[in-house]
């Protein structure tokens, strides 16, 4: 049930996987014509994060009082290949996710509890990833299937993706098709319940909440220093799009649950531009527009200039700013007019100005980490963010790479 700004876990994490490989190089062919038909681990990862965050604009109680939340994220993959007798490749990539939170915000759901099951949660997501391969040509297929499960959501996911390159290794088109099919469990505020049992376990109503996204890019490199990737996310989303256990407060001092329309498209447009200006020196841009039905608008901007050391040690500092144009349906604690179809108070939606930055350090000693072979990579990121709303959020990342 939490209520988290998973956009600055999920940015962080996207920092952190983004442009793994520093160069775009031509894919070697086996001279030999033999590949190993054995299904043979590739890679392991364990990646761990630590967040928390701070703040006076809980949308759970009508846009005032803490949002102090805690988060422990741990996530585990396992990539496997085989290759099959006609020469392609087959990946498997299976991924374990699981979070705990704590949550002061969610807590004040039903105030009256000493401590409810809102406080505190698990989510639990595995997913398992086929993607065949050509390793000559460069193109590739591949299906994902997904599930979460949380105390008031079960999600199943299905997704297809494809690659196809040129020739010559340098333009290559990506698509992805995802959906989420999610069944939401309808809570509302104690003070709005009605027949309330009083027990413990009180059951409570569900509703479905779809979504469909896509996403097109296109990367091209242009000499052996610049690399472009223009990149359209389209997304829909349908069902129950309001948390209503969230309050919203009026201009005649009433009260209700947070409503919004159960429809939403999405369109980020964004583009990457990489430029290694040296062997040892990458200077990564980013910029995204973001516009939505709701009204939301927004640009983000990001920096990052990885610096390597040496052969097997480098610094990735980075700063990311976002502006946003709020929905037209967000109104501050006891400003919504009781005329108004939907409403919001949650300062998610607000216009509103961020910044995040913070740096990362990567360890790739050639005879492994402290000897251990397998080991090949550690790295360890953190980053700071601040919102103009008030809200500060601090999180710390440890990626382990085995092979």
């Amino acid at each position: 049930m939490k209520k988290i700004y998973l956009h600055v876990l999920f940015m962080y994490l996207g920092i952190l996987s983004t442009y793994g490989q520093s160069k775009n190089t031509p894919l070697r062919t086996d001279t030999t014509n033999y590949q190993s038909r054995k299904l043979k681990i590739d890679e392991v990862n364990l990646v761990s994060a630590y967040y928390n965050q701070n703040g006076n604009n809980s949308a759970v109680t009508g846009g005032i009082g803490t949002e102090k939340l805690t988060d422990i994220a741990n996530t585990f993959d396992l990539q496997l290949s085989k290759f099959n007798k006609n020469g392609y490749k087959n990946t498997f990539l299976f991924e374990l996710g699981v979070d705990h939170y704590t949550s002061a915000s969610s807590d004040k759901i039903d105030p009256t509890t000493i401590s409810s099951a809102s406080s505190a949660d698990t989510r639990i997501y595995p997913s398992l990833n086929w993607t065949h391969s050509n390793e000559e040509t460069g193109n590739s297929f591949g299906f994902t299937g997904s599930y979460s499960t949380e105390f008031d959501y079960q999600s199943l996911g299905a997704a297809f993706n494809l690659t196809r390159q040129s020739a010559d290794k340098n333009t290559q088109f990506d698509v992805k098709l995802q959906a989420f099919l999610d069944q939401w469990t309808v809570i509302l505020p104690i003070e709005l319940r009605t027949g309330n049992t009083g027990k413990k376990h009180e059951q409570y109503d569900t509703a479905p909440r779809n979504s469909f996204s896509s996403s097109f890019s296109i990367s091209q490199v242009i000499n052996k220093r610049l690399q472009v990737m223009l990149v359209v996310e389209p997304s829909y989303q349908h069902g129950l799009l309001a948390t209503k256990y969230q309050r919203d407060y009026f201009t005649d001092g009433s009260l209700q649950a947070e409503t919004l329309p159960d429809k939403r498209y999405k369109l980020p447009i964004a583009l990457r531009v990489n430029y290694f200006a040296t062997d040892q020196f990458i200077i990564r841009t980013f910029y995204r527009y973001y516009i939505d039905n709701w009204g939301i608008k927004a640009h983000t901007a990001e920096l990052e200039i990885p610096v390597k050391i040496n052969a097997f040690f480098s610094v990735s500092p980075f700063y990311r700013y976002n502006t946003q144009i709020g929905t037209k349906y967000f109104a501050p604690y006891g400003q919504h007019q009781v005329t108004d179809q939907y409403f919001t108070s949650d300062y998610d939606l607000s216009t509103l100005t961020s910044n995040f930055y913070g740096a990362g350090i990567k360890f790739t000693p050639p005879k492994g980490v402290l000897g251990w072979q397998r080991l090949t990579t550690v790295e360890l990121r953190y980053g700071h963010y601040t919102r103009s709303t008030s809200l500060v959020s601090n999180i710390v990342s440890l990626n382990l790479k085995f092979k």
